[in-house]
């Protein structure tokens, strides 16, 4: 067995003595460690392995054709065949004018692209705007401005003081508003929350709204009905430019290319990455709509930022490879298809007393643990600790099952296959699941 005498994990307690186990291949939905064991990996890696583990081949021989032809070339200046052709790619997907791509090489470099945009963007239209509004609990990336944006607490605070200013809104979480609030109701409260926010901080000092489509921490948190659409029409009132952090729903993961489709709403700015390549290259990229292109296009005009690897060759050639895979195989339409048996499925688990709600879409759902079903209430730190880190996380990863528990908020499990996994995919998630918070049930209990 190899040792970690020398490499830093990352988001890792490298002082505890837990085996770290050491993943050496994949295939499909699986992947098998140094010893052999073989697990069901729900969370596609982190929401990016989207085509799957099998496509290693193509994929690779994308890779080194690119390098016999040519291994490097900077988007500074200059362009290259691929970066042409990717860019291209991406904005056939794109809805409505979206079709300016600017490549990096994560999802936190999109988001710390999106932000420099949208203040330079108004600085060449003669406004000075640089604030930013983003959502309690949301997480947006680990770069300074992006961690910024950030609405997890307890990952922000080791690093401050961070970029001024952002401010945080209400987030679409309905599972925790009063019962009788109706969704008409629910959408109202939190267009109110943002207009007020947005008149609090100065209208003329906004810069960009940045909000996920399904907001990823916390579980899983559904818009409801007109809220985006509300949000669209708020910025547009403002003058404020739209982002949507389609780091995970982009490329597939919610039945669409983009979430921005699913509920038909227009950002004017969309971040992505994971998924373009299905994390078989680093790559990332800040989509721009013609709109916010448009002062960057006039004699003299610069966008003022770059990096040695935005839109690398080798990246690029491995995100178009997996794009026609994708195609191909009708992973997007499949997701689609296959939605309603794997919600199904998820949906056993609410027998559970442990298991309070179920939601997401797509190949992206959270469970969220309470402790008392019927009054919602859920636990505290302490016993959170003991139930997600000293049982579930352990246990699922014992009976051969990647998930996450997530504490960023409520407690929750995150479950996000790639997105060629199956029915019978799905029952042994229910199923492994199912076991797992069983025990888990019965721990709360002793807990209380």
């Amino acid at each position: 067995m190899q040792t970690l005498d020398h490499l830093w994990l990352h988001f890792t307690r490298m002082g505890e003595p837990d085996e770290i186990p050491v993943i050496v291949r994949g295939d499909g939905c699986y992947v098998e460690d140094a010893t052999g064991k073989r697990y069901l990996d729900a969370l596609a890696g982190l929401f990016c392995v989207n085509a799957g583990y099998g496509f290693g081949e193509e994929m690779g021989e994308a890779a080194a054709a690119q390098m016999r032809e040519l291994p490097f070339a900077i988007n500074w200046t200059y362009a290259h065949p691929r970066a042409i052709e990717l860019a291209d790619a991406v904005a056939d997907l794109t809805p409505g004018d979206l079709n300016r791509v600017f490549f990096v090489s994560g999802g936190s470099e999109a988001v710390e692209a999106a932000w420099k945009l949208a203040r330079q963007y108004h600085t060449a239209r003669g406004e000075r705007r640089w604030k930013a509004v983003a959502r309690r609990v949301s997480y947006h990336g680990t770069t300074m401005g992006a961690l910024s944006i950030n609405g997890c607490t307890d990952l922000r605070t080791p690093f401050e003081p961070l970029v001024p200013d952002v401010l945080h809104v209400a987030n679409t979480n309905r599972y925790h508003r009063p019962p009788d609030e109706s969704e008409e109701e629910f959408t109202r409260f939190l267009l109110d929350d943002l207009d007020a926010a947005i008149e609090q901080a100065g209208p003329r000092t906004v810069a960009m709204v940045m909000i996920e489509p399904v907001q990823n921490a916390g579980g899983a948190f559904m818009p409801p009905a007109g809220y985006l659409q509300g949000v669209r029409e708020l910025c547009d009132r403002h003058g404020i430019l739209l982002c949507f952090d389609e780091v995970i729903t982009g490329f597939g993961r919610i039945g669409h290319w983009f979430g921005a489709q699913r509920f038909g709403v227009e950002p004017d700015l969309i971040t992505s990455a994971k998924g373009l390549s299905s994390a078989y290259a680093a790559i990332g990229a800040l989509i721009a709509s013609d709109r916010v292109m448009e002062p960057f296009t006039q004699p003299g005009a610069m966008y003022s930022h770059g990096m040695t690897f935005g839109g690398h060759p080798v990246q690029c050639a491995v995100a178009l490879k997996n794009i026609e895979i994708m195609k191909r195989e009708g992973l997007v339409e499949g997701v689609r298809e296959r939605e309603g048996a794997f919600r199904a499925a998820l949906e056993q688990l609410l027998e559970l007393p442990i298991v309070g709600d179920v939601r997401g879409c797509g190949y992206f759902y959270a469970l969220e643990l309470v402790k008392d079903k019927e009054t919602r209430e859920g636990f505290t730190d302490l016993e959170c600790n003991a139930l997600l880190r000293g049982l579930v996380s352990p246990q699922l990863f014992e009976r051969g099952l990647i998930c996450r528990a997530d504490d960023r908020g409520d407690p929750v499990v995150q479950i996000s296959p790639p997105l060629v996994a199956g029915l019978e995919e799905f029952d042994i998630i229910a199923g492994t699941l199912g076991a797992v918070l069983e025990e888990a049930s019965s721990a709360s209990m002793r807990l209380s």
